[in-house]
């Protein structure tokens, strides 16, 4: 299979030929392990891209340190959002809100919405579709709850979502407007799938009661994923890859390709215990989600995300797991989940991001995990 077909055999619920994988190269683990992690990345590659032309991110200014030597940098987004910064490559804690003053909202600009054409759009679209001969490409469609708690403080915002306030949905409808240009943006490009991301559970359960998520934020995403939905048909995809029933070997070969029609995928993330929504996620049209696995009773979560079609990244526990445990604990882990999701037969694939703080022998262990899976 191509890495393309791969990813959309895994979606499909479709044994791919072998494991399936995402990187994300993320700038905080590349800063503190340096060019020994680019070159293991380069080196296993993945699915989503190719990762031949990584290089390190630009290094913090000295302004950016402490007098004692420690990170700590201050930026202003785009949105007026005053951040705060202690880790390179760690997001960052908000301290300066534009809109806890709400008398600020009848003259508050957001940034302008991107534009789905013009000159930087067609170039960009035949560097995608170059790219798309081989692998599955994802684009960006923004998030809600966390722009929204990043523009007023965490603590109002959830205050004016129970009161249904007038100026919070307000707000909340100016973010939706500039997220479906990143929609039409990443649809114009030629994305295969477009990614959104919105932290919505504690440890225990979902933040909010599904009542007031389906009453607030719902609809809202209904209007996000609409036009992505409506993206049929797009592309090629492997049709005869055998059925995981069919007693085949796990990973096996696909020996031709065939053509059907299929739409564009909606990708989610979410942190923490969000099991009373999943269901609400599929009926939206969530093709794929990235959970928080230490919030899930994982059986379960397996069960559930197989009746109702919905394919998971598997992105192993970056807390206890990738920073206290052993390389062999590492490689257990990752076996298990694999084996626990049935990755072999489709709907889900390995999810692999290094934070700062993973010793260097956990980072070998979970890459050579997914390096002898992929051959």
């Amino acid at each position: 299979m191509l890495p393309r077909e791969r990813i959309e055999a895994a979606i499909e619920f479709r044994a791919p030929d072998k494991l399936p994988l995402r990187i994300f190269a993320a700038a905080g683990g590349l800063y503190e392990h340096g060019q020994k992690l680019v070159d293991l990345i380069k080196a296993c590659g993945h699915d989503f891209g190719d990762l031949s032309g990584l290089t390190l991110p630009e290094p913090p200014g000295p302004e950016d340190f402490d007098p004692d030597g420690r990170y700590h940098a201050i930026r202003t987004d785009e949105w007026g959002t005053t951040w705060e910064y202690r880790i390179y490559g760690i997001w960052g804690h908000p301290i300066g809100w534009p809109l806890n003053d709400l008398s600020r909202l009848d003259t508050y600009v957001p940034p302008p919405t991107p534009v789905a054409d013009g000159p930087d759009v067609e170039a960009g679209r035949a560097a995608w579709a170059a790219a798309r001969e081989q692998y599955f490409l994802l684009g960006g469609g923004g998030s809600i709850f966390e722009r929204l708690h990043s523009l007023r403080r965490f603590e109002e915002v959830l205050m004016d979502i129970a009161l249904d306030t007038p100026e919070i949905n307000r707000i909340v409808d100016m973010i939706v407007d500039n997220n479906t240009g990143h929609v039409a943006r990443s649809l114009a490009l030629g994305a295969d799938g477009i990614a959104f991301g919105d932290d919505y559970g504690t440890q225990e359960a979902p933040l909010l009661a599904p009542d007031t998520w389906r009453r607030f934020f719902r609809p809202r995403y209904e209007r996000l994923f609409a036009p992505i939905r409506a993206a049929w048909p797009h592309q090629t995809v492997c049709t005869d890859a055998p059925s995981p029933l069919d007693g085949s070997p796990a990973f096996p070969g696909c020996s031709a390709h065939g053509t059907r029609a299929a739409g564009r995928r909606i990708f989610f993330h979410t942190c923490g215990q969000v099991g009373p929504w999943l269901g609400d996620f599929r009926e939206l049209g969530m093709d794929v989600i990235w959970p928080q696995l230490t919030a899930f009773d994982v059986p379960e979560l397996v069960r559930i995300c197989r009746d109702l079609h919905l394919a998971v990244e598997l992105h192993p526990d970056r807390g206890d797991l990738m920073q206290r445990s052993t390389p062999e604990d590492v490689r257990s882990y990752v076996y298990r989940l694999l084996e626990t999701f049935d990755t072999a037969s489709g709907g889900s694939w390995l999810y692999l991001e290094v934070d700062p703080g993973f010793p260097w022998e956990n980072i070998e262990a979970l890459f050579g995990v997914a390096m002898e899976l992929r051959g």
